[in-house]
């Protein structure tokens, strides 16, 4: 997988990507991951301007057209036969959940568009866009944030990331649900024992237990969640 990941504030994704998962999915050479300065395809060379007013007289700056247009035509050809596809996050966009992270997960390439200010030109999101992505109904000051999320999210799902992929499959939202819970050594902590059902080696057993577990959490926090299919 390839993420080209087009920002003003390059240095936000130093410590993102320096450690863990995405260090050794790095250095295991499953993951590629390009960080652009969108300033540098400014066609003003000396002030490396990126915004101006919004026509309609709105408050704050918008991100002009002509750089955002050159930083993904460049992208697009760094990516020429990676079929990239291109990512705009922004809080108008569909809801990161875990389908929509199998989906990503499943390009071979993928450019990452980071907005600032009040957004982008809207001609940019309808001639260059392929899909707007949002991490939830809130605002951020910016798309880096988001860009580390869908990073670290599809990352996950990459054959030979993980040591085990079964790790990935018992997440919370992998099957619809939310995660059952979890226990590990000592057996017994301040009294209290992880439940028997974990201990007896009973698979088809455990199985059942951590479903149930899985319902009755997402009954409880994320009714919206339940469907035929995975009750």
């Amino acid at each position: 997988m390839i993420f080209d990941i087009l920002t003003l504030f390059p240095g936000m994704f130093d410590g993102a990507f320096s450690d863990s998962i995405i260090k050794r999915a790095v250095e295991k050479g499953l993951v590629s991951i390009g960080i652009h300065n969108i300033r540098d395809y400014s066609d003003d060379a000396r002030h490396q301007s990126v915004d101006d007013y919004p026509y309609g007289g709105d408050a704050g700056m918008l991100m002009k057209p002509e750089p955002l247009a050159n930083a993904i035509r460049a992208s697009r050809e760094r990516l020429a036969g990676k079929n990239p596809l291109v990512v705009y996050m922004t809080p108008a966009g569909r809801l990161l959940n875990q389908n929509v992270v199998k989906e990503l997960a499943e390009k071979e390439s993928l450019i990452l568009l980071c907005g600032r200010y009040k957004g982008i030109d809207q001609r940019v999101t309808d001639n260059y866009v392929d899909m707007e992505v949002s991490v939830g109904d809130y605002v951020l000051s910016g798309g880096e944030i988001p860009a580390m999320a869908v990073v670290d999210a599809v990352t996950r799902l990459i054959p030979g990331v993980l040591g085990n992929m079964d790790s990935a499959e018992t997440d919370s939202f992998h099957s619809g649900l939310l995660s059952h819970p979890h226990y590990t050594r000592p057996e017994v902590f301040e009294g209290i024992s992880v439940p028997e059902v974990l201990l007896s080696g009973h698979h088809a057993n455990i199985r059942k237990w951590q479903h149930q577990k899985s319902l009755e959490i997402t009954r409880v926090r994320r009714p919206d969640l339940l469907t035929a299919e995975n009750i």
